[in-house]
């Protein structure tokens, strides 16, 4: 569904030196999640194709509007590409649930979405390790007291969700691996 103009643009985006977890590395592994799902159909796995690559387009961690900024390009890029407007509204509609990581009942393609981009969190600890060391990479203009103190602010709010992954298969997959990762990471930052 994206043109070979609009990819490059993206993988243009995706290699700014500034990027070392929110790189072309995380959105291969999230493309390779949904062609793995064979439970999709055809529409289905563009839209979250095409809402992968759009959901971090823009990202600076300086900002707080970043899936905001992302769904809007999306929604110009795409439109100028000439898709059709309801997919455009879709794809859209995904990248803001990655704002938060929360569906609706019944959203499966939501759930698929925001499961597939948590899906780090529930890897094995040595690349849980190297993600965590990514994210603080991004984030070097934060003095290490506020970093420790914010970050294990907002994975302690992951523990607190009474589910980390709202569809079934990764839930089943990553959730227990992903608690015991985030548990980790927050005794580290803590202690």
């Amino acid at each position: 569904m994206i043109s070979g103009a609009v990819r490059d643009a993206l993988i243009a985006r995706y290699s700014e030196p500034h990027r070392r977890y929110h790189a072309m590395a995380h959105i291969e592994d999230c493309l390779t999640q949904i062609r793995a799902s064979t439970d999709l159909t055809a529409d289905q796995r563009d839209l979250l194709e095409t809402a992968i690559w759009f959901h971090d387009a823009i990202y600076d961690p300086t900002r707080n509007d970043n899936e905001a900024a992302s769904a809007v390009l999306a929604r110009e890029q795409l439109s100028a590409d000439g898709a059709d407007p309801a997919f455009v509204a879709e794809v859209e509609r995904l990248i803001l649930l990655t704002a938060g990581h929360s569906v609706g009942d019944g959203d499966a393609l939501g759930a698929r979405l925001v499961s597939i981009d948590l899906s780090i969190l529930g890897s094995e600890p040595d690349r849980y390790d190297a993600y965590a060391r990514a994210i603080r990479e991004e984030y070097a203009h934060v003095p290490e007291p506020l970093y420790r103190a914010g970050r294990a602010a907002i994975m302690g709010r992951f523990l607190e969700s009474p589910a980390l992954y709202a569809d079934p298969a990764w839930a089943e997959r990553y959730e227990a691996q992903a608690r015991a990762n985030i548990a980790r990471e927050i005794a580290e930052l803590t202690a």
